[in-house]
C-alpha cells in the first residue's frame, strides 16, 4: 500500500533536535530520493509491497501531487505529500466510495498522505513539523477541508492536530488505517493550544517555503457597521441612518477649509500624482508642531507606520512591553506578525484602568527592546499628563525604544503632546494619527515625530506617494485651522459628559476618560455586552464589545463612541430599550 499516511514506529528512537532542520518543497532530485525511500520503508521494512528491481515506489498521483521534505544537514529525514483537488483523484478513492464519505468531495478538499520519517530521525519533532507544514500548505492555498488515512498505532498524532475519525477503516497486511478528516478552521482551532511550541519550532527550523510558518492573523478593529451600509458602496445613503459607534471616528466634519479645497479641486486631485515624498505635508506638520521636517515621517494612517516601523526594528528574538488593555493593533503586530515576546503591564478596574506609574517606571528599567504607550489610552480613555510621562521616560534605558501613540492627545488639551520632547531624546518616538481628532479617518494620514536618527532607516523603506494627494491636501488644510478643531474638542467634552450622565441612569459604571468615547461596565443584573451589542444592531446602532480588548475587562465591558447631541440621545434610547427588553429572564438578541 503506497498511498497511506505513515509514520514508522516513532516511539523506539531517541528524540531528534529540531536545530538544523530545513522544511522545503521537494525538487526533482528530492522526488527520486523519496521514491527510493518509499521502496525501502514500505517494501523492505513493512513488507506492504513486493520489492522491485528499480528499488523505487511510485503511484499515479506522483505526477501532480506536492511533496514537502524535511532535511537534516542537507539530507532527507522525512517527507509528507499533499494531493490538491485539481487532480480530481485521491488515494482514498481506492478504499472508500465517495458517496459514502461523511464529507463533501469538492474543490476545497485536500488529502494529506505518506507522512514518513526515516529510522534515524524518529521520536523527535519531524513528524509534527511535517504534519504542520502540510496543513499550512493546504491553508495557504485556500483549502477548506483535509482528509487523511492514519496508521492506528500513531493515531494520536493525527487527532492532536484536529483531524477526526470518519468511522471508516482499511487494512493493508497487518496494519490498520483509519480515515480521518476535518475542516481547516477546525484544525486551526485545535492548534491554538500549541502556539508556544510552534513558536519555538519556528526559531529553530529553516522554513524554506513560499508561504509563512504562521498564518498571518487579522486584528479586529470594529467597523461592523459597514456591512449594514454596504461594503460595495452601492448604498452609501444608508450612512445617515446607521450609528457607527463601534469605531472612534470624529462626530464632527473636517474643517471647512478641507471641504472647500477638496470640493473645488476634486477632479484634479483625483487624477494627479502627489508629491513623491509628501514634502508639503511634512513641512505643514513640522510648522504646526514646532519641529523640523527631518523629525517627521509620514504614513497612510497609524497602522501603516506601526507595521512599517515595528517590523523593521524588531525580530522574533525581541522583547516588548504593552499596556493591558490597550489598542489591539500592537499586540497583533508584535505577537502575530513579528512573533516577539510580549509582556503586559496590567491596568486594573479598581484603579479605573489608570497606569500605575511606579510599575511603569520599574518596567522601563528592564531594558525592553520596545515599550508601547497609548496616551490617552484606548479603550480606557485614561491619560498620563505630559510632564509626568516625560519625567518617567527620561529614566528609561537609551537602548529601549519607547513608542508613544498620541492618536487622541488633542482631547487632553493643548501642549500635551510629547513631540518636542521626543526629538530631543535618543529613544522616544511619537506616533500621531490625524484620523480621529481631525475628522480624516477616511483619508488615512499619520506621521511619526522623533529624533532624525530614529527615522533615517525608515525613510529608506517608505514607498513613494505613501499618502494620496487628496489626503495630503486635506491634512495640510486641517493643520491650518486649529481654532475650528479646538472648538470641536470642547464640544466633544460636553457631549461626552451628557452621554455619560444618560448611561449612568442605566446603572452603567463609566470609566473616567478624556477622549471621544466612553468605556463602561454593564450592570450584573442585565445582559452581557455580547447580548446588548446584538440587540442594538437590530436598531442600526453598532457598539464595540470591549471584553476582548484586554485580559481583565470581563464579559460586560463596552465602548461607545461619542456622537453629536441628537445621535447621543438616539443611542441612549436604543440602549435603554434593549437593556430593558427581556423574555422569561432571557435577553433578546
Amino acid at each position: 500500500m503506497t498511498t497511506n499516511n505513515l509514520l514508522i514506529d516513532a516511539r523506539i528512537q531517541k528524540p531528534a533536535a529540531t536545530e538544523g532542520i530545513a522544511i522545503s518543497l521537494a525538487n526533482e532530485a528530492d522526488r527520486e530520493e523519496i521514491y527510493r525511500i518509499r521502496h525501502e520503508v514500505y517494501a523492505h521494512e513493512l513488507r506492504q509491497h513486493p520489492s522491485n528491481s528499480d528499488t523505487t515506489l511510485r503511484d499515479s498521483l506522483d505526477a501532480s501531487n506536492v511533496y514537502l521534505v524535511a532535511k537534516v544537514t542537507g539530507k532527507i529525514a522525512g517527507f509528507v505529500s499533499v494531493t490538491p483537488p485539481e487532480l480530481q483523484n485521491y488515494s482514498v478513492d481506492k478504499y472508500f466510495a465517495r458517496e459514502t464519505l461523511p464529507f463533501s468531495v469538492d474543490d476545497g478538499l485536500h488529502e494529506i498522505r505518506l507522512l514518513t520519517v526515516l529510522k534515524t530521525h524518529r521520536g523527535g519533532d519531524l513528524a509534527t513539523l511535517l504534519m504542520y507544514a502540510a496543513f499550512r500548505w493546504v491553508e495557504s492555498h485556500g483549502g477548506s477541508h483535509v482528509m487523511a488515512i492514519g496508521r492506528r498505532e500513531i493515531l494520536e498524532l493525527y487527532l492532536k492536530v484536529g483531524l477526526q475519525r470518519a468511522g471508516y477503516s482499511t487494512r493493508c497486511g497487518s496494519v490498520i488505517y483509519d480515515l480521518l478528516h476535518a475542516t481547516v478552521s477546525e484544525i486551526r482551532t485545535a492548534l491554538l493550544p500549541f502556539r508556544g511550541a510552534l513558536a519555538r519550532f519556528q526559531g529553530k527550523v529553516r522554513w524554506q517555503l513560499n508561504f509563512s510558518f504562521h498564518k498571518p492573523a487579522e486584528c479586529f478593529h470594529g467597523g461592523a457597521f459597514f456591512k449594514a451600509i454596504g461594503e460595495n458602496f452601492g448604498t452609501l445613503e444608508r450612512s445617515t441612518s446607521i450609528i457607527n459607534a463601534d469605531v472612534l471616528d470624529a462626530w464632527f466634519p473636517p474643517s471647512p477649509l478641507v471641504a472647500a479645497t477638496l470640493q473645488t479641486h476634486l477632479d484634479w486631485l483625483l487624477r494627479t500624482s502627489p508629491p513623491t515624498g509628501c514634502e508639503g505635508l511634512i513641512e505643514a506638520i513640522a510648522q504646526a508642531r514646532g519641529v523640523k521636517a527631518i523629525n517627521i515621517l509620514p504614513g497612510a494612517g497609524s497602522s501603516d507606520l506601526i507595521f512599517r516601523a515595528l517590523r523593521h526594528w524588531l525580530s522574533p528574538e525581541s522583547h516588548a512591553l504593552i499596556l493591558d488593555p490597550t489598542y489591539g493593533e500592537y499586540a497583533h503586530v508584535l505577537e502575530e506578525v513579528i512573533g516577539c515576546t510580549v509582556d503586559r503591564l496590567p491596568l486594573l478596574r479598581e484603579d479605573d484602568y489608570r497606569v500605575d506609574l511606579d510599575r511603569l517606571q520599574n518596567a522601563l528599567a528592564d531594558a525592553y527592546d520596545l515599550v508601547v504607550l497609548v496616551n490617552p489610552n484606548s479603550p480606557t480613555g485614561q491619560h498620563i499628563p505630559r510632564e509626568v510621562l516625560e519625567a518617567i521616560l527620561r529614566k528609561a534605558p537609551a537602548r529601549t525604544r519607547v513608542w508613544v501613540d498620541e492618536t487622541y492627545v488633542e482631547y487632553a488639551g493643548q501642549n500635551q503632546s510629547l513631540e518636542r520632547f521626543a526629538i530631543q531624546t535618543e529613544n522616544v518616538i511619537v506616533c500621531k494619527s490625524m484620523s480621529k481628532v481631525y475628522a480624516l479617518s477616511g483619508a488615512r494620514v499619520a506621521y511619526l515625530c522623533a529624533g532624525a536618527h530614529q527615522l533615517e532607516a525608515l525613510r529608506s523603506i517608505t514607498p513613494p506617494w505613501v499618502v494620496s494627494l487628496p489626503a495630503q491636501v486635506a491634512a495640510t488644510r486641517a493643520l491650518q485651522d486649529p481654532n475650528y478643531y479646538a472648538e470641536r474638542y470642547a464640544e466633544t467634552h460636553s457631549l461626552r459628559e451628557g452621554l455619560r450622565r444618560r448611561l449612568e441612569t442605566l446603572d452603567w459604571q463609566i470609566i473616567p476618560g478624556i477622549a471621544n468615547f466612553l468605556l463602561a461596565h454593564l450592570p450584573a443584573h442585565g445582559p452581557t455586552t455580547q447580548q446588548l451589542v446584538r440587540a442594538c444592531r437590530q436598531h442600526e446602532l453598532f457598539l464595540r464589545d470591549a471584553s476582548s480588548m484586554g485580559g481583565n475587562l470581563g464579559p460586560r465591558a463596552i465602548r461607545v463612541a461619542v456622537k453629536d447631541a441628537e445621535t447621543n440621545t438616539r443611542m441612549a434610547a436604543i440602549i435603554e430599550a434593549a437593556q430593558q427588553t427581556q423574555s422569561k429572564g432571557k435577553w433578546i438578541g
